[in-house]
């Protein structure tokens, strides 16, 4: 399967403007090649934890319905972050768009401290598409949780892939933690981070690929968008 990872750079809580540079990257990785494209935590907002609540929408709202538009006619599936409302409080999600299939969603698990006054804690959740291919999601702070990976691998993952929000100093500290999880569980790892400002930090980019044994297979840089490709049955990886 070829994953792209879109290191996207988005503008704080401008859902437009952030899904019409979604569409861009899509088509251009569906142009690549690309079977599945991920995008950074909270990605259509921009992470903004003081604006979820008025921006979060229903799992169902047809505001994003452009993207299983471009999923339909590109045959590609797409993993983009919103907040998502749940009940009276909100998720971390990231939605999934299929080929003519119905959207389906994975909600952040383990949240940090600081996210707690924001977000609710979403329920455990198998994506059926992740599944069928033997690959595990995470979203940023859940890699730094063993019994996230380890339920991962449990499950019969071939493929971690984590979907963040980090600033430089915390990317660094992730650099070292995902390769650490690909030697333990001999899983590629895959890691998208977002480029800009998000709440109150400098996101740090590096969306990064590791190969099952750990070792650096490919890496954009710390402050460009880009698009990184990556063929999990040849190993390979290229930017586009």
């Amino acid at each position: 399967m070829k994953i792209c990872l879109a290191q996207s750079k988005p503008v704080k809580g401008d859902i437009p403007i952030n899904l019409d540079n979604h569409a861009k990257m899509i088509h251009l990785a569906a142009d690549h090649g690309a079977q599945l494209i991920i995008f950074p935590e909270l990605s259509i907002t921009g992470y903004e934890p003081t604006l979820a609540k008025e921006l979060a929408i229903d799992a169902d709202d047809s505001s994003l319905d452009l993207l299983q538009a471009i999923s339909n006619t590109k045959h590609i599936a797409i993993g983009a972050g919103m907040p998502v409302k749940n009940g009276d409080g909100v998720t971390i999600s990231i939605l999934v768009f299929q080929p003519h299939q119905p959207r389906e969603i994975y909600s952040k698990q383990y949240l940090h401290a600081d996210e707690l006054p924001f977000f609710q804690q979403g329920e455990p959740h198998s994506i059926s598409l992740f599944k069928k291919h033997r690959l595990g999601m995470a979203i940023c702070y859940e890699i730094s949780v063993p019994e996230h990976a380890a339920g991962v691998h449990e499950a019969g993952a071939q493929v971690y892939i984590a979907s963040v929000a980090k600033s430089v100093k915390g990317v660094e500290k992730a650099l070292v933690e995902l390769p650490a999880i690909a030697r333990t569980y001999g899983m590629a790892v895959l890691m998208v981070n977002c480029v800009g400002h998000c709440d109150d930090f400098d996101c740090g980019g590096k969306s990064s690929v590791w190969s099952s044994s750990g070792e650096l297979v490919a890496q954009l840089d710390g402050v460009e968008e880009g698009l990184l490709l990556f063929d999990t049955q040849s190993g390979k990886a290229e930017t586009i």
